[in-house]
């Protein structure tokens, strides 16, 4: 398959991904947190932004890591 047209498709997959799962990040959040931390409660966006924050942070980059 050249490689054209399959990005733009990898590209549509990683965005739909990222938006399904801000809704149980937004879900687990607005259950938790205001009960055992008193934080209030957080919108969609938010929850999108603090998935895509945490990828940012905690990603494995194995090409970094040298085996020994």
């Amino acid at each position: 398959m050249d490689e054209s047209i399959k990005a733009p498709g990898v590209l549509a997959i990683a965005v739909i991904l990222c938006f399904l799962f801000a809704f149980p990040i937004k879900w687990l959040w607005n259950w938790l947190m205001p009960l055992i931390f008193g934080l209030t409660k957080i919108t969609f966006w938010q929850a999108l932004g603090l998935n895509l924050l945490c990828g940012m942070l905690f990603k494995s980059n194995s090409s970094t890591i040298k085996n020994k």
